[in-house]
């Protein structure tokens, strides 16, 4: 996706008539929506930098421009592009990413950051050209015709308020390597800037390979599951950018520091849907083993662990695998910082009790933090899904400080699932009542979201979908009993909605593996089975949980099956506090939602058992300019 698109002397052009804003801007709300003055001025400001750079007879003025362009199946966009030609004739694209800095201090121990004022504060960031050399890393990786094409993909960064000199901490040894890979040009490198970009574009391409980059073929989308056995053996499978590789320098320097000082600390990392809390949980795993400390990955479902044991089979032994993935209930008795690092992903489904019967222990959260001397908590407290949930940042933060631990508290922003796309994200928090956003329209999300009329073209399209590579399922909100459980017989169906003659069985088989497993399209998942994973396309059966009436979404615990154990003492509840209990039931059922709509990388396809409801989906679901 380009906000602004064109060719050189255009772009100058709109640069001397003061329109480049304004382009910029009218595109830019279409996609992403309003933005802040600051970053209105920082447009002009860039732009008029990079005009006169540009100003050049050698560079050709049918070269390809773009401004702002979002990086496929990412939240991140590139600052400015150009494309043309090589002396050779090679296809060339310049990345460059523009920096308003004027002042920029190294960081020791923590590679490839620097502290900068930006966003109003002094602030922890990655370094430019780390930024620059991570972005058009992250096209390569998505974009298969920029391999198949032979497109060369050239990175530097442009920080044109900075007096930029051999001396200053930006440019010390700890950042060459990144500075090789994408060079750094400061507000007196007008001329070294324009030589870097004569030296890869002596032709222009008339935009050519901007459109190539933008509608070319996109590769299959790597999945956690998938790439986990590679990146316990080394390989850098998922580009850090950002925050994701501030968090994790940041945690990496926190452990060593931690066990240094034998003391406890406890880093929270907060982040929506797709944001890669589980990926940085990894790789801090990796990197914090590889560094001799005792470290576990701890969730409290078990879809999870089972599907990542399921794949790292026959390249490492059962006991590494079992030691290394961890239930939540695996710390009553553990002894105080028997453990040196606790990465506990999904912290929001900690529960109080543990075990079967939930009568061991007497904290899942005190227990985690009583056992070790570093944490990582991942959480996202919109995917609560049942009473017994009680993992919350402030919880957190108390038994923390009960156990004389630091606190520190982060957030992930960027967005690697639904397409990149925050706007479809927030539109779905927007729909289902979750929270009120600025995205009341369905806009150009590049997401491929369908509202069905019958769940058997729902069924027909996952199953389309998953001939391509077994990796797109069908889930259902938790509003049909289990009857199927034990019996493993294909002709009992769980699931049945008799005017469509529809029936499908909650999984049959491994429920543990169901994600992965070969036949399983041919079943229902629910949210245990899905929750910390992720598919290219979720169809989602929406059940008579979640009503649209009289103007509302309409939430029934009722309607939830009699086997569903997560309102489990709701009745009890709604007898004492009724209105604690209406609005947790509330609460659950919508994160339960939006949580399943959220599982797909590429597409989500609903049916709903409420008609209104699925008119209104279908409604808000239009395209403006297509109403």
């Amino acid at each position: 996706m380009l906000v602004y698109e064109g060719v050189k002397s255009g772009f100058i052009n709109d640069v001397n008539l003061n329109l480049i804003v304004d382009k910029i801007y009218s595109k830019y709300k279409m996609f992403f929506g309003k933005t802040s003055d600051s970053q209105l001025n920082s447009w002009k400001n860039s732009m008029q930098y990079v005009r006169n750079v540009l100003d050049d007879d050698e560079i050709p003025n049918n070269s390809g421009v773009a401004i702002e362009f979002n990086i496929p199946t990412t939240s991140k966009r590139i600052d400015f592009i150009l494309s043309g030609k090589d002396s050779k004739k090679n296809d060339s694209v310049i990345i460059i990413e523009l920096k308003q800095w004027e002042k920029v201090e190294a960081i020791e121990g923590k590679d490839g950051l620097v502290s900068t004022y930006t966003g109003g504060a002094v602030r922890e960031v990655a370094h430019p050209s780390y930024q620059a050399m991570s972005y058009a890393n992250l096209i390569k990786d998505f974009n298969e015709t920029v391999e198949l094409e032979n497109i060369n993909l050239y990175p530097c960064a442009f920080l044109h308020n900075y007096d930029l000199t051999d001396a200053d901490p930006i440019n010390s040894q700890q950042y060459q390597e990144y500075i090789k890979e994408a060079p750094m040009f400061g507000s007196k490198d007008f001329l070294k800037l324009r030589k870097f970009i004569k030296k890869y574009i002596t032709e222009g391409d008339d935009r050519k390979l901007l459109y190539k980059i933008e509608n070319g073929k996109i590769r299959p989308s790597k999945r956690l599951q998938d790439s986990l056995g590679k990146m316990l053996k080394g390989n850098r499978e998922f580009n850090m950018i950002d925050e994701q590789k501030v968090i994790y320098e940041d945690a990496i320097g926190l452990a060593i520091d931690t066990m240094a000082k034998q003391s406890k600390n406890v880093l929270v990392v907060q982040g929506g849907p797709g944001t890669g809390k589980s990926v940085l949980a990894i790789n801090l795993l990796v990197e914090l083993t590889k560094r001799n400390l005792t470290c576990f990955y701890v969730t409290k479902n078990s879809a999870p662990r089972s599907v990542f044991s399921s794949k790292l089979k026959g390249d490492f032994r059962t006991t590494y695998i079992n030691n290394l993935f961890q239930g939540s209930g695996n710390f009553t008795q553990a002894e105080p910082n028997e453990v040196n690092c606790l990465l506990v992903d999904e912290a929001h489904r900690l529960n109080a009790k543990s075990g079967m019967f939930h009568n061991k222990g007497e904290n899942q959260v005190k227990e985690i933090i009583n056992a070790s001397n570093f944490l990582v908590f991942f959480i996202d407290e919109n995917q609560k899904v049942t009473l017994q949930d009680i993992g919350t940042v402030d919880v957190i933060k108390n038994y923390a400080r009960e156990l004389n631990a630091g606190v520190k508290v982060v957030e992930l922003e960027s967005q690697f699932r639904c397409n990149g796309s925050d706007g479809y994200l927030s539109w779905l928090d927007n729909i289902l009542d979750i929270r009120k956003t600025a995205n009341f329209e369905f806009t150009d999300f590049d997401y491929d979201f369908k509202v069905v009329e019958d769940p058997n073209e729902l069924r027909r399209l996952i199953e389309e979908k998953n001939k391509i590579n077994n990796k797109s399922r069908l889930v259902a909100g938790y509003c049909w009993n289990w009857i199927s459980t034990g019996k493993n017989n294909a002709d009992v169906y769980d699931i049945n909605i008799p005017e469509y003659n529809f029936k499908i069985s909650w999984n049959l088989g491994n429920s543990s593996t169901w994600a992965i497993d070969d036949n399983s399209v041919k079943e229902a998942g629910c949210i245990h089975t899905c929750q910390g994973l992720e598919f290219d396309y979720v169809g989602v059966i929406i059940g008579d949980d979640l009503r649209y009436e009289n103007g509302s979404i309409v939430t029934d615990y009722t309607k939830r099956a009699k086997t569903d154990q997560s309102l489990k003492g709701i009745n009890k509840l709604m007898k004492s506090n009724p209105d604690e209990a209406n609005k947790l039931a509330d609460q659950i059922i919508k994160n339960t939602y939006r949580t399943l709509m959220t599982r797909g990388m590429k597409g989500c396809y609903v049916y709903c058992t409420n008609k209104e409801l699925n008119n209104y989906l279908k409604e808000k679901s239009i395209k403006i300019e297509e109403r």
